[in-house]
Formats: C-alpha cells, sequence, structure tokens
C-alpha cells in the first residue's frame, strides 16, 4: 500500500529540485540491479520507499537492503544501489512517521533535496555514495551508492526478475575471465594470477574472496558480499579491487597483507560487528585507495607493521576522494602495530610517505581517551611513522573525542615497545564542524630519545577558529615534542 501511496505522490509531485547539469555528450541512463528471490524478506528494511529515474523518465523502484551499523548502539540502517550515467533523479518515502527535515551528507557534496508531498527528492549529476538522514538520525539512515554504468560488464539476460534469481553457478576460476552472474554464490573463492573476476550486480557472495601470493588480478564489481567475511589479500601484487559493496560484515572488510601495487576503488562497505575495521593494511607498499565509501564499528583505514605472522614496512600508501564514517574509533589508524626488535627479527619497522586528501570524515566517536582521534597516528612497537600528510579533510561531527591525536604509544593490550617516533608530519586544510563532544586534540611524545618532531598545522579549524598554537579545549601539547608550526 505504501508502494502504491508514494507513486502516487511521486506522479503528483513530478520533480521540483534543480535541473541536473550532466557532462556534454553524456546520455542519461539508469542501471538498477534486480535482488535474489530468496532474499525478498530476509534482507528487506521497511523504513523507506525510494525510486530512481532518468530526469523525466519512467520512476524504477530500488530494494532497500537491510544494513546494521553501530557496534556500541546497534541500529537497523538501509542501503540502496544503482549504477548510472548522465544525471538521474532520486526519490525517498520515510514511511514510519513524519519528519521535519532531511539532509543528504556529506554537506561537501552539495545535495540539497526537496519536499514535495511527504516526498523527499534529490538529483545527481554525477556517482556519489551518500547517507539521507531525516530529523538528523544517523543511525536509521538511508545509504545510497552509486557507479558508473560500467561497459565491460558481462550483459544481464533481458527482462531478468526477481523469480528467476536463485543460487549462482560456481565459476570456473582456473579461467582467465571468472563471472559471478546474478544469483546467490557460497564456496571456495581462490582466485588465481592473471584473472579478471566480475560480479553481477545481482550476484551476492556469501563467501569471501581469497587473493594468497598471486599477481595480475583485477576484481571488477557491482554486486554485494553479504556477512561474507573479510576479503584477503597476502603475498600479492598489481591486484585491482573496485566496486564492491560490503554489508553486515561479521568483523572486518579487507585485509591487506604483505603486498604491493594495489588499487582500491569504489570499496562500499557497512559494518556493525566487533573488530569490524574497514580497510586494514600490514607492511604494504604503493597502495591507491580513492572513491570509497567506508562505515564501521571500528577503525575505517588503518595501516600498520608486523602483526602475527607478517613482517615488513609500510610506504607509499594514498586516500583520496573518500568518506569515512566511524561509528566506533578512528576514521584513520596509523602506526600501533609493528616489530619489537628481537634477535629473530631484529629490524624495527618503519610507516613513510602516506597521503590523505579529499576526505569527508562523517562522525568519530571513541569513548576511551587513549585511542580518541578522528585521524590518528599512535606509533608503538619500535615503528617509525614519517612524512605523513593529511589535507583537504573535512569533519562533520565527533560524538567524542579528538580531531587529531598523534602519539608515541606504549600500551599493554597492543604493545611489547614504544614506538621509535613519529616526524614530518603536516595537517592542513582541515574544517571540522565543532559539532559534538569533542575534546583537545593531542601531540604527544614518550622520552627523549622517542618523540614528535616536526609537526605543521597549516589552516586547521574547529568551529570555525584556527588553531594557532596549545589552548584549553583545542590542543594539548604534551612532553617530548619538537617543531609544531602553525600558519
Amino acid at each position: 500500500m505504501l508502494k502504491g501511496l508514494f507513486a502516487l505522490a511521486v506522479c503528483a509531485a513530478g520533480f521540483m529540485a534543480a535541473p541536473p547539469v550532466a557532462l556534454a555528450g553524456t546520455q542519461d541512463r539508469v542501471q538498477v540491479f534486480p535482488f535474489p528471490q530468496a532474499i525478498r524478506y530476509t534482507h528487506h528494511n521497511d523504513d523507506f520507499t525510494v525510486r530512481v529515474r532518468t530526469p523525466g523518465g519512467v520512476w524504477q523502484d530500488l530494494y532497500e537492503y537491510n544494513v546494521k551499523v553501530d557496534l556500541d548502539r546497534p541500529r537497523d540502517a538501509s542501503m540502496v544501489y544503482f549504477n548510472f550515467d548522465g544525471a538521474v533523479e532520486v526519490a525517498v518515502q520515510k514511511n514510519n512517521g513524519n519528519f521535519s527535515n532531511v539532509v543528504v551528507r556529506p554537506d561537501s557534496k552539495g545535495v540539497k533535496p526537496v519536499v514535495r508531498n511527504g516526498v523527499a527528492y534529490f538529483t545527481l549529476s554525477k556517482p556519489e555514495n551518500l547517507s539521507v538522514e531525516f530529523d538528523g538520525d544517523r543511525r536509521r539512515n538511508l545509504h545510497v551508492f552509486t557507479h558508473a554504468i560500467r561497459k565491460d560488464m558481462p550483459a544481464q539476460p533481458p527482462g531478468l526478475t526477481p523469480d528467476a534469481i536463485g543460487q549462482g553457478k560456481t565459476p570456473d576460476f582456473s579461467a582467465p575471465v571468472v563471472y559471478f552472474g546474478p544469483g546467490i554464490h557460497s564456496g571456495d573463492f581462490r582466485l588465481r594470477s592473471n584473472s579478471t573476476v566480475y560480479i553481477d550486480g545481482s550476484a551476492m557472495l556469501k563467501s569471501q574472496l581469497i587473493i594468497d601470493g598471486v599477481e595480475n588480478v583485477k576484481v571488477i564489481s557491482d554486486g554485494l558480499f553479504d556477512a561474507a567475511g573479510q576479503m584477503h589479500i597476502r603475498n600479492s601484487k598489481n591486484i585491482l579491487i573496485d566496486g564492491p559493496i560490503f554489508f553486515n560484515q561479521p568483523h572486518g572488510t579487507m585485509n591487506c597483507a604483505s603486498s604491493r601495487d594495489l588499487e582500491e576503488r569504489s570499496i562500499r562497505t557497512i559494518g556493525g560487528g566487533k573488530w569490524s575495521d574497514g580497510l586494514g593494511h600490514f607492511a604494504c607498499q604503493r597502495v591507491k585507495i580513492s572513491d570509497s565509501f567506508i562505515r564501521t564499528s571500528d577503525d575505517c583505514v588503518t595501516i600498520y607493521n608486523h602483526r602475527w605472522d607478517i613482517w615488513g614496512d609500510s610506504r607509499d600508501i594514498s586516500v583520496t576522494d573518500s568518506t569515512l564514517w566511524a561509528d566506533i574509533a578512528h576514521a584513520v589508524m596509523i602506526g600501533i602495530h609493528g616489530n619489537t626488535p628481537t634477535p629473530a627479527h631484529p629490524e624495527a619497522e618503519v610507516i613513510e610517505r602516506v597521503r590523505f586528501s579529499n576526505i569527508d570524515i562523517l562522525e568519530h566517536d571513541e569513548d576511551d581517551p587513549e585511542y580518541e582521534g578522528a585521524i590518528g597516528i599512535m606509533a608503538g612497537d619500535d615503528n617509525l611513522v614519517r612524512d605523513v600528510v593529511f589535507e583537504d579533510i573535512r569533519v562533520e561531527r565527533i560524538e567524542e573525542g579528538k580531531l587529531f591525536n598523534l602519539h608515541i604509544a606504549y600500551t599493554p593490550k597492543y604493545n611489547t615497545s614504544p614506538g621509535r617516533g613519529i616526524e614530518d608530519i603536516t595537517l592542513r586544510n582541515i574544517a571540522f564542524t565543532g559539532q559534538g563532544s569533542p575534546s583537545a586534540s593531542l601531540i604527544r611524545g614518550h622520552d627523549e630519545k622517542r618523540k614528535v618532531r616536526n609537526v605543521r598545522i597549516e589552516n586547521v579549524t574547529v568551529g570555525g577558529k584556527r588553531i594557532a598554537g596549545p589552548e584549553q579545549n583545542l590542543l594539548e601539547i604534551g612532553p617530548f615534542v619538537d617543531g609544531v608550526t602553525y600558519k
């Protein structure tokens, strides 16, 4: 009944938002993916009714997936996804109760919904990953994930409907091209070198991908990973992961170890489980992460060295054009795990040449002061962390925690020694709204031999106030810190 009422409201209201601005010569097209019949009721969330169309075209209904968020205060949120070229119009109806206002975040995207007859409308002129929030409810929100239509993805059968989508066919992993077609897939998914893997937009994988000891692998995905376990990339090189959507992960999203030349593009993940880190990296080199949306109940992006049977340095890592949302813990966490030298492993390790740029942090919430920090560098286990740049970063809310926390760590829970040092860190063009209950940012060394050195703070603001030195409730400079400059 609500779907029918929504259709009438859409027809009656038309579309009142600003006209779309598409690239010249780009044809407006939208691609919607039918869901497997078996999940029709088990995975649906009826909080919202969502439709999409090309400007002035026929509205298409989307399946609203139920996704778990926030381990501290578990909630059921919603998610929809589709691909498009040119421009599209999106209509969202909140099905349960009235509302006073609706926003689309990140704020930097400039998406302004218009409400007509109880339906919120907005236009997209390029693919974005967004959160639609009614009356400030960030935990029962709607996630909207989009991507450009892929020209190389195998085509779906014409007229495909949910009734025709059942158990997926197991691909042939010995072939150079591997295709997960429409359907639900479970099994042992170990990829081989020199292979390209396509995951259809109506495919749902219930098992993880294992990329171990291989090279030259591409994973191109329009589809879903549902409670599939972490994707593992280990002892591998020349790996591309493009487009997967992860949700209801029991733990983390991706675990990358002892690998190099990795490209992680358009990763969308929503995790509400214990230790549900987003993109985790241990002793990896030459890594590019871009155009991603990472919402977790643990650290969103991590860069570490030694842990378990993993050894080595981390360097040349970039994270760009992405949105991070830490319901618990850090948006960015660098340096706490490394190698305290022993006779068997005498080498201390380094993390260096790391760049984060054009990042939206929607929330940071951490109630343990030792681990607070939307942006965190905690150098432990004899790690030396150096040459790290954070620039053009927008932080919308800190429920509890700090904007940044740079300190030499020696925590009994995780470390066998303090870090060696933190050096040459740049914080540039970082704007935090001041919303929430933040505490002062922190810079702190450990002793005369284990210091924080050469930190540049350039145009970093909290609630519009620029950080120009230590100040109560804004910035605390602890002992064993040399060379902090402000601009």
